[in-house]
């Protein structure tokens, strides 16, 4: 195994929480209410498709998307400010892989903005490299964040395990290549073919993750 990726919100922390807070107060403060289904559908997704989802559950389909975007990034930035909660296993398991010498990724499809205050959190010297998901031209689903990462940090994406929550980071890092680990948080993750399942992080070593990658 030469790399771990990790994905952030709902992998690492428990950050899914905090965007939908910060979405149903837009949801109010645009006088309507985020419904329970729109929300979930928005958990792995781009910022932009995020909004697209907020304007037609909300059924403003002509509402303007750039000062929706600023308030709520400059919302979350302030929760994120406030720290973070890690999921179970997780901080000891990143921990462990930095101590064995092995490369690790972020890479999430939160932008860089939010992405740095969470950082402080997560501690950017754990991290060899940071994806996020404002600098990327296709985000997840589309392979081109965990084949970034590979590529950056100079290994074959066939020797990294990558670490998610959501169907879309899921169907992104399997289709880059990569071995998935799935660990849901707020959705439920069917069985797929060459997608190892676990209930949490925790108890999750470097041996069992390097026992993931194909022969």
């Amino acid at each position: 195994m030469d790399a771990v990726l990790f994905d952030m919100d709902g992998t690492l922390v428990d950050s899914e929480r905090v965007w939908g807070l910060a979405l149903t107060e837009l949801a109010a403060h645009a006088g309507g209410t985020l419904s329970e289904s729109a929300r979930l559908a928005m958990v792995g997704s781009s910022m932009s498709r995020s909004m697209q989802l907020f304007r037609d559950d909300l059924g403003q389909p002509d509402r303007p998307e750039a000062p929706d975007v600023r308030w709520l990034t400059d919302r979350v930035y302030s929760l994120f400010a406030g720290g973070l909660v890690w999921r179970p296993g997780a901080m000891e398991l990143l921990l462990a892989v930095r101590d064995a010498g092995i490369r690790t990724a972020l890479v999430t499809s939160t932008g860089r903005r939010l992405v740095d205050v969470a950082l402080k959190t997560l501690g950017a010297e754990n991290f060899d490299v940071v994806v996020c998901g404002d600098e990327v031209t296709m985000p997840k689903p589309d392979p081109e964040p965990y084949l970034t990462a590979a590529s950056l940090l100079g290994v074959p994406i066939a020797r990294c395990v990558a670490i998610e929550d959501s169907p879309s980071g899921v169907a992104s890092a399997l289709a880059a290549g990569a071995a998935v680990l799935a660990v849901p948080a707020e959705l439920e993750l069917p069985p797929v073919d060459g997608v190892h399942l676990r209930s949490s992080l925790a108890g999750v070593d470097p041996a069992f993750l390097a026992a993931l990658l194909r022969p």
